[in-house]
């Protein structure tokens, strides 16, 4: 059993058998919370300090100029376009929410491991590895969930709403917070488990783990509430870390597409001749082909890129083991080769609506989700042509 107190405001003391844990509330863009969760640490003097980070969030964090090994190519290639897209969504997002209270997101984590240094105390990162957290998140929304989260990462992009200091400090009390998780849950039932409550199971866990008599562990406010629910409690942790594996009904899907095709091209045949076979492939190329020419076209693609998209997609849409987009992406890349300076500047520069064609990364990637969203609306639309023409 535990036992907890707060503190102070933001802070709770959690006595947890021969240890002792001083669990610190922050949020990731004040400039108060990096100077509390200084002061904790040095008042305290603890044997250890965790932080919510997980190993590669750590070295991102250490290396800001991370975007430049960025593969554009191997990431279009394993289909990891649309993660890409989202993380780097998500991380202007807080770079501009930084920006205009001047606080780097994640200063009081980094700044947590440059005293727990200073002080000579183990510097634990008790998150789980982001990689994990995103492909658990991205299984559990299945297809239309992700495309409302994304919706929702774009439009939160480019909003122009401002949230002054005030307010990030009154969301780190826990009862507006539990307001917050509660929309938040109710609009992405999915994303919470695996983002939130799995996390607060996952953190409590590393907290409390290790032979350290005192920690001090730095997490999102967000966290708070879950941490001390699980800090007591048996966590397989094991189960945490599992990757699930891709729904078969998708894969079942993208076969049974090309089936279906296939077997009213060989209907027509057997039916009417080929003439009429020839009549349903010419409706079934030009509108794969166009749709998909299309998404390429709205993502400001080169010339050979939208000629591409209008060639592949036909195909790709009959073959489950690639995207239009992917070959559109790629052709792209080759084509108009990201430079050094558009890895350097892409948060920046996707943080305003021009600025994500103006980049060559994001504007492949750009080509990629909306080459592959035009697509699949023109793959639909294929269907219903080819079979309009045999009934």
């Amino acid at each position: 059993m535990s036992e907890i107190t707060q503190i102070e405001e933001n802070v709770d003391r959690i006595l947890l058998g021969e240890k002792t844990i001083y669990l610190v509330g922050t949020a990731h863009i004040s400039q108060a919370s990096v100077e509390l969760a200084e002061r904790v640490i040095r008042e305290q003097a603890p044997d250890a300090v965790a932080i919510e980070l997980c190993e590669g969030r750590h070295a991102s964090l250490l290396d800001p100029d991370r975007w430049k090994n960025t593969d554009i190519l191997s990431v279009i290639r394993s289909g990891k376009a649309y993660v890409l897209m989202a993380q780097l969504a998500l991380a202007s997002f807080q770079k501009k929410l930084g920006d205009q209270l001047q606080v780097k997101p994640g200063s009081e984590m980094i700044a947590s491991a440059r005293v727990a240094d200073e002080i000579g105390a183990e510097l634990l990162l008790a998150d789980r590895d982001v990689r994990t957290t995103l492909k658990r998140s991205w299984s559990a929304l299945g297809l239309f969930g992700t495309f409302r989260l994304i919706m929702s990462m774009i439009f939160g992009l480019f909003s122009d709403q401002k949230i002054d200091e005030e307010e990030i400090e009154r969301l780190k009390k826990s009862d507006a917070l539990e307001e917050v998780m509660k929309e938040f849950s109710e609009a992405l039932p999915e994303v919470r488990v695996a983002l939130i409550d799995e996390r607060d199971q996952y953190l409590a866990a590393k907290i409390r783990e290790g032979d350290a008599k005192t920690v001090v562990a730095i997490v999102g406010a967000g966290h708070v509430p879950g941490i001390k629910q699980w800090i007591d409690k048996e966590i397989d942790i094991e189960a945490l870390e599992v990757i699930p594996q891709p729904n078969p009904v998708w894969k079942l899907i993208g076969w049974l597409i090309p089936i279906l095709v296939l077997s009213l091209f060989a209907y027509g045949f057997s039916t009417s001749g080929a003439s009429k076979t020839l009549e349903m492939a010419t409706a079934w190329f030009l509108v794969n082909g166009v749709f998909g020419a299309l998404g390429s076209l709205l993502a400001l693609a080169h010339p050979v890129t939208i000629f591409t998209a209008f060639v592949a997609s036909p195909f790709t849409s009959l073959n489950p083991m690639i995207a239009g987009g992917w070959v559109a992406g790629i052709v792209e890349a080759l084509v108009r080769k990201p430079q050094v300076s558009d890895l350097e500047t892409i948060a920046d520069d996707i943080s305003h609506f021009q600025g994500i064609w103006k980049n060559r990364v994001s504007r492949i990637l750009l080509v990629v989700v909306l080459t592959n969203l035009f697509g699949t609306l023109g793959t639909l639309i294929g269907i219903e042509r080819v079979s309009s023409l045999v009934r």
